[in-house]
């Protein structure tokens, strides 16, 4: 396995979460967001997309500009979140999956390989996951989507590979050091 990109601030469910936290709304913000933007206009607003090099990822940007954004708009309607807050979930959204869409074209163009796998929390968006079986017909690509009750906790993910490493009697030594990010 080779890592070909990350995050180099917030990752992507952070994005997420710390917006809806911006529009008021509860955590995890995800999940939230993308049932609101079923009602909502997706280009209703613009938010800014960073501008990474190569396959990372900086969402601490995003979350920035929408900030300022509701900073600015409060200051002439105070109730503008409340009246625009489906349109605001989808205008994100819309941003969020746009910048990782980008990214894995960049992949799938950059090494040939047309497989595609998500996985974590924001692999349970409604429009990330249209939009990766649109590319697959489109694009001639091999779209891994989980379940979505394989989607919703990051502990779950671990605990069904330590069972399937139990299976397999892999195991490590009790010493062995725990890592955010482990690459094989």
């Amino acid at each position: 396995m080779e890592v070909l990109g990350e995050t180099l601030d917030d990752a992507v469910g952070e994005a997420f979460d710390k917006s809806a936290k911006i529009f008021g709304l509860d955590y995890p913000g995800g999940p939230l967001i993308d049932k609101r933007s079923r009602n909502g206009d997706e280009d209703a607003f613009e938010f800014a997309k960073p501008v990474v090099d190569g396959l990372n990822f900086s969402f601490s940007g995003l979350k920035t500009s929408v900030l300022y954004f509701i900073q600015k708009q409060l200051k002439s309607n105070p109730h503008f979140v409340q009246e625009n807050l489906n349109d605001l979930c989808a205008s994100l959204q819309r941003t969020v999956v746009s910048i990782l869409m980008e990214k894995i074209g960049y992949a799938v163009a950059s090494t040939g390989i047309k497989r595609v796998a998500i996985a974590g929390g924001v692999s349970a968006n409604s429009k990330l996951r249209e939009e990766l079986l649109r590319r697959q017909t489109e694009n001639n690509w091999k779209v891994y989507i989980p379940k979505l009750e394989y989607t919703t906790d990051n502990a779950a993910m671990v605990g069904i590979t330590g069972y399937f490493k139990y299976l397999q009697k892999d195991f490590c030594s009790y010493s062995m050091v725990p890592k955010a990010k482990y690459y094989l």
